[in-house]
């Protein structure tokens, strides 16, 4: 009987370590997944948010293209005047009432000084400013066609109060031709503080999940352009780790997990290699 009894509990003990080898490797195998749904999800958002701004931002390739070729915007370079550069200062303020999203709009001639600006009264001091070393406009002096535009990096512009923007530019050209001669150049500051705090915030997280979550879009360069905590704002560099891809997820050692997308760029707007970026803190279930 003692024997019997000894098996009986070898038995037995070889089954409750077989049973939590078992346990262990389901817990394991739980976690796992519960990480790569995670993970997916983070990623899915991070793209998601991405893609909302390359939508939006999309549609200021067009407008700026378009507002190019507007008579009195083209006439204002070929006849400078009172006259005509108060009626394009008119003109630019009728198309800021009705987009909201930009800050101001302005006309430079050929060499870079600023002739008209569609909020005077708002910000008075734009006019008779050079812009001639600034990239967006030396770049789109380069412009071969109507077609093509130029975008800034995201910045502060001192004119316009020290707001943050995003401003594309296109020539302007004789006759509001595609392929006329370069008279000058057309500026469109989009506000990108609100609009791009819209996108971030935006972002559809439960309520467990938004004191963990961070989101943001990075230039490409990993800097923080936008953040739903309103931290580091051009300020801070987050370090992404992409190995080469365009579209993923990883843990980190403090146990968070790091969302990301690349930009795909929306119809002919290709982008400028920004990153939907979401870092979301271990739960405490975790």
């Amino acid at each position: 009987m003692k024997q019997i009894s000894q098996s009986i509990k070898i038995l037995a003990d070889d089954l409750e370590n077989e049973l939590a080898g078992k346990l262990n490797a389901l817990k394991a195998v739980g976690s796992q997944m519960i990480e790569v749904t995670r993970g997916q999800r983070m990623a899915d958002l991070a793209l998601n948010a991405v893609e909302l701004i390359d939508r939006n931002l999309y549609e200021r390739t067009c407008d700026v293209r378009w507002w190019a070729t507007d008579s009195a915007i083209v006439d204002v370079l070929h006849h400078p005047s009172t006259e005509s550069i108060n009626y394009a200062c008119k003109r630019l303020s009728v198309i800021l009432d009705a987009y909201t999203v930009y800050l101001d709009i302005w006309i430079a001639d050929a060499s870079g000084t600023i002739i008209a600006n569609g909020r005077p009264m708002a910000y008075p001091n734009v006019k008779g400013v050079s812009v001639a070393s600034e990239k967006w406009f030396t770049d789109a002096l380069k412009t071969k066609s109507g077609d093509e535009y130029t975008v800034a990096k995201i910045k502060t512009c001192s004119h316009l109060q020290d707001a943050t923007v995003a401003t594309y530019a296109t020539a302007i050209r004789s006759g509001g031709e595609s392929r006329g001669d370069i008279l000058g150049v057309l500026g469109i500051h989009f506000d990108w503080g609100p609009q791009a705090k819209a996108i971030v915030k935006g972002v559809r997280l439960n309520e467990q999940e938004e004191a963990l979550t961070r989101v943001m879009l990075l230039d490409s360069q990993f800097n923080v352009i936008a953040s739903n905590d309103g931290i580091g704002i051009l300020s801070e560099t987050f370090q992404l780790k992409t190995q080469g891809q365009s579209y993923g997820y990883y843990r980190q050692e403090n146990g968070s997990i790091v969302g990301f997308s690349l930009t795909p760029g929306y119809e002919t707007y290709k982008g400028m290699g920004w990153y939907g970026c979401i870092e979301q803190k271990q739960f405490n279930s975790d």
